[in-house]
Order: C-alpha cells, then sequence, then structure tokens
C-alpha cells in the first residue's frame, strides 16, 4: 500500500483528489493539508511515501515545500499538481526535488500512474515537456 499525502488549499479540490485516490486499491490517502506548513508537520507526523501538493498554497508554497521534503524527509517523494504548465515552473519543481509534475487538467488516471511511478523510483512529468526546441520554458 502506497501512502499519500495531499497538499492544496482549495478544500472541493483536495477533497475530490482525497476522493478519487482512495478509489485506487493500492494507495491509502493517510492525510490532507489545507496549506503548505500543515503539510509538513503531517509529512513529519505521518511520515507518507508520496506528497501529492498544489504549487500555490499559504502558508508555505507547495515548491518551498517540495524543497523541505527533499532536504529534511527524503524518503518522502513530491509529485506537484498544478494549473502552472509553464517550463520554468517544471524546472523550478525539478530543482526542488519534485519527482512527478502533472496539470490538473490531465486524466484522473495519470497522477494514480505518476504516484506509482515515483513511489517506485521513477519520475512522471506532464504531457508535452521536455518543450520542443525554441519553445518558450519561461513561466
Amino acid at each position: 500500500m502506497i501512502r499519500v499525502l495531499l497538499a492544496e488549499d482549495q478544500a472541493l479540490v483536495r477533497g475530490a483528489l482525497s476522493a478519487l485516490l482512495s478509489l485506487e486499491e493500492d494507495l491509502e490517502v493517510v492525510g490532507a493539508a489545507p496549506d503548505g506548513e500543515a503539510a509538513w508537520a503531517l509529512v513529519q507526523n505521518l511520515g507518507p511515501d508520496v506528497l501529492v501538493t498544489d504549487i500555490e498554497m499559504p502558508r508555505l508554497s507547495g515548491l518551498d515545500l517540495a524543497a523541505r521534503v527533499a532536504q529534511q524527509a527524503p524518503q518522502t517523494r513530491v509529485v506537484i499538481v498544478t494549473t502552472f504548465g509553464r517550463g520554468g515552473y517544471l524546472r523550478r519543481a525539478l530543482e526542488v526535488g519534485a519527482r512527478g509534475y502533472l496539470l490538473k487538467d490531465a486524466p484522473a488516471s495519470d497522477l494514480a500512474d505518476a504516484i506509482r511511478r515515483v513511489h517506485a523510483g521513477g519520475g512522471r512529468w506532464t504531457r508535452g515537456w521536455p518543450p520542443k526546441p525554441g519553445a518558450s520554458a519561461t513561466p
């Protein structure tokens, strides 16, 4: 069983993600946080296998949270789920140690697949990455 922690400031989205992931037989949502600081506390207390986090959140951004997790709780792997599809955000996510990056408009099955791949030691990146040569990759 893969233990998953969710960090998402929008309650409706957080609940929907939890409900979707709970349908997967091999995934267990062990907690959900409305902001980055609350998520960090849960990472420390629960020791999830995978943290799924939004980028823009109050009190601590998803990118700052991912960096903190990579430095202080490296056993937890990070998947970022966001509306921001610009290459600069993806590049920053890579720099801070995220192992996955998906857009919120991706099919629901992509998130479960990303969690499984990241948990197994791989990565899962949004479709269309890396950008084609000559394409803009800035936020």
